[in-house]
């Protein structure tokens, strides 16, 4: 899916994009899923933390965080007030799924540069 996992500085930065999308909605979804108001677990909840988990450790990433995007994007508009921090993390997954993981990833371990051997 992607041609080259930057490593070096940009692929820290992409490590710490993944961390500021993923950590902070990880948390919310598990108290919330911790301690249920009503008595029942909400579905987006349980997707909430399954995308997070997969864009922190940078496993199947466009997926991931396009699912990320997705549920931030439902708690920042489906209140009926714009959440301004969940408008921006939704950015920033959307961010991570144009940019890939980075080498610092799951991804890049299985589907990172290959040495290829053409043999003389």
């Amino acid at each position: 899916m992607f041609s080259t996992f930057p490593n070096g500085w940009p692929g820290r930065g992409l490590l710490l994009l993944r961390f500021a999308a993923g950590v902070p909605l990880c948390m919310q979804c598990y108290s919330m899923v911790s301690a249920p108001s009503n008595g029942s677990v909400s579905w987006i909840n349980l997707a909430g933390i399954g995308a997070s988990a997969l864009v922190v450790a940078g496993y199947w990433t466009p997926l991931g965080a396009a699912a990320l995007a997705m549920i931030e994007a439902w708690y920042a508009f489906g209140g009926g007030d714009v959440d301004p921090d969940h408008t921006v993390r939704a950015l920033v997954g959307l961010s991570l799924v144009m940019l890939g993981p980075g080498s610092w990833s799951v991804d890049a371990r299985l589907y990172g540069r290959k040495r290829i051997d053409l043999g003389r």
